[in-house]
């Protein structure tokens, strides 16, 4: 069972590096997304999946390792998470509390990414908005029949704007 935990807290040691060297990333990814650069958007993106997949790789050790925590402890039809674990640990001090410790750590740590995460997604949304208020705009200027002026008949006078369709179909 010692060895049990104690790659249990290796496991959520390393969850917790990678968490924590996410943050400075999602930063620089808010920046990225008010400077608008799309090239930079796609490299950071692709750095946070590599963050992302060695996340998932260490959660299935993870699911491994508390599944055969599960085993010893004869709770193999319950759930058992870590907030639980825990709590089983009470004659064993020096791990209860490296767990505990681990566990606000990550909570704390996950959280401030949610809220950056968050900031992100709402900035991303608004500039989308924007985009398309913009395309709607110049889609309004193309289908607008004319200048809009009148002439001293009051009919209006419709001139042809230059230009072929939104997008280049030629593509």
């Amino acid at each position: 069972m010692a060895s049990l935990i104690e790659e249990l807290i290796t496991i959520l040691d390393e969850e917790y590096e990678i968490y924590k060297s996410l943050i400075p990333i999602a930063n620089e990814k808010t920046q990225i997304i008010v400077n608008n650069n799309v090239t930079a958007l796609q490299e950071i993106t692709a750095r946070e999946q590599e963050a992302v997949d060695r996340i998932t790789a260490l959660e299935h050790k993870r699911g491994r390792v508390m599944s055969d925590i599960k085993t010893v402890l004869g709770k193999k039809n319950e759930d058992l998470n870590l907030k639980a674990l825990i709590e089983m640990l009470k004659g064993q001090e020096k791990e209860q509390k490296t767990l505990a410790q681990l566990h606000d750590k990550l909570k704390q740590t996950v959280k401030y990414l949610v809220e950056i995460n968050n900031r992100n997604r709402t900035l991303i949304e608004q500039s989308l908005e924007m985009i398309d208020f913009n395309m709607n705009f110049l889609q309004s200027l193309k289908m607008s029949p004319g200048n809009n002026t009148y002439n001293k008949f009051a009919s209006q006078e419709y001139d042809e704007i230059p230009g072929t369709g939104m997008f280049d179909a030629k593509q």
